[in-house]
């Protein structure tokens, strides 16, 4: 019984990153201009055409993705992992621009956003590590590039 709970929260924790991803956007927005480069960050606000773009400090608590790669085509973003795309005149596979030790929900006006660890449906962020690392039995999250594996829990 132990094992199925364990598994039932891991499961949880995983679908709430992919949540976290997937939706935050996809079709045409509005970015600025002079294009962001890959490991710039920024701060990406609703979805579809809807969606807007700003570049942001990584250390910002507004920063909520950073930019894996620029490509031409959707197609081109690595394969294995829950990619978000941002299409402009080029398009922007993100990941999360998650901190170590911080929580975050996904708000469907804001898209991910930091917020205080007691606030209900959110995730934990328990390690950032550059590479694949092993989050023991915990939900794990991983991107190929740039290769960062980010390890999660539900906060208490």
């Amino acid at each position: 019984m132990r094992r199925k709970i364990r598994w039932g929260i891991a499961a949880a924790a995983v679908l709430a990153a992919f949540a976290f991803a997937m939706p935050l956007i996809s079709g045409g927005g509005t970015a600025e201009p002079g294009g962001p480069a890959a490991g710039s960050c920024a701060q990406v606000e609703g979805a579809g055409h809807d969606a807007t773009f700003r570049t942001a400090d990584c250390a910002a608590d507004v920063a909520n993705v950073k930019v894996a790669k620029v490509v031409t085509e959707t197609t081109q973003c690595p394969s294995g992992a829950p990619y978000t795309t941002f299409t402009s005149k080029t398009v922007l596979c993100l990941i999360p621009n998650f901190v170590e030790g911080a929580c975050y929900v996904r708000d469907a006006r804001t898209g991910l956003r930091k917020v205080d660890c007691s606030t209900g449906g959110s995730i934990r962020v328990l390690k950032v590590a550059p590479g694949i690392a092993s989050c023991g039995d915990g939900p794990t999250v991983r991107y190929p590039e740039p290769q960062v594996t980010f390890c999660l829990s539900r906060p208490l």
